[in-house]
């Protein structure tokens, strides 16, 4: 939502952070919705998420305000290509989140400091997954304040975490990282709403677009194998930094 707010409505990069953090809030409950009829949410790692990430967002949206706006488009374009080269080498590692039933009973022995989840979505697709939720609460903190700071929403931030650092399946991930977003969302949109970096007559339609859009999006991403549906999200990711970078150096 930012690149397109900066880059087709050519807003600055205050006002385009803080009206894409309200969009957030209305992104987050419909795809919430729309991932808990699918039964994908991991419920308790997406609330303990949100500890952290919520204060991230605050403090992220705080820091803005001494930030020129030139330089956070920059930092934005950069952030959404490294995040999005990070899951693109990810994509290509052979790694299977869903396991038949028969599988289930092949049982991993208990690690200190890691999760063991399953979980049963409704169409009965099993996943078994080890979840490392403490050592990742630092980078969820980190992915809190980037949230804020640049408006970035659960795809660019939470679900890279959430896949890479903690483990879970990319299915789960985007699933749960819509519920800690609900919470992170709010949190920075309260903070740049105070510092005036919201403008209300853009929400109205956008929030239109986005709730058509993301009940649509669950619908299509429920119909992707995982790694195809990582590898789409980077490869678009990418080109978005791209194009953003290069647009703000040569002042375009």
């Amino acid at each position: 939502m930012v690149p397109i707010l900066i880059l087709l409505f050519d807003l600055d990069a205050q006002h385009a952070i803080g009206t894409s953090l309200i969009m957030i809030v209305f992104t987050a409950l419909s795809a919430s919705f729309a991932y808990y009829r699918q039964r994908r949410i991991d419920w308790q790692i997406g609330l303990m998420a949100a500890t952290t990430t919520a204060p991230g967002a605050i403090i992220g949206g705080l820091t803005t305000q001494y930030v020129p706006p030139r330089i956070l488009s920059i930092i934005l374009g950069g952030a959404t290509f490294l995040l999005a080269a990070a899951m693109l080498r990810r994509s290509f590692r052979n790694q299977k989140a869903i396991l038949s039933r028969a599988d289930l009973a092949n049982k991993h022995e208990p690690r200190k400091g890691i999760w063991q989840r399953q979980l049963t979505d409704n169409t009965g697709s099993v996943f078994e997954y080890d979840a490392r939720i403490p050592s990742g609460l630092v980078f969820l903190f980190l992915g809190g304040l980037a949230s804020g700071f640049l408006g970035l929403g659960g795809g660019l931030v939470v679900v890279p975490i959430f896949a890479t650092l903690v483990g879970l399946p990319m299915h789960i991930a985007v699933a749960t990282s819509m519920l800690t977003m609900i919470f992170t969302s709010i949190a920075g949109a309260s903070t740049h709403f105070l510092l005036g970096n919201v403008l209300i007559d853009y929400t109205a339609p956008l929030v239109v677009g986005i709730l058509i859009g993301t009940q649509l999006g669950a619908r299509t991403a429920r119909r992707l194998k995982s790694t195809g549906l990582e590898r789409a999200f980077a490869i678009i990711v990418l080109l978005i930094g791209i194009v953003l970078v290069i647009r703000q150096i040569l002042g375009i």
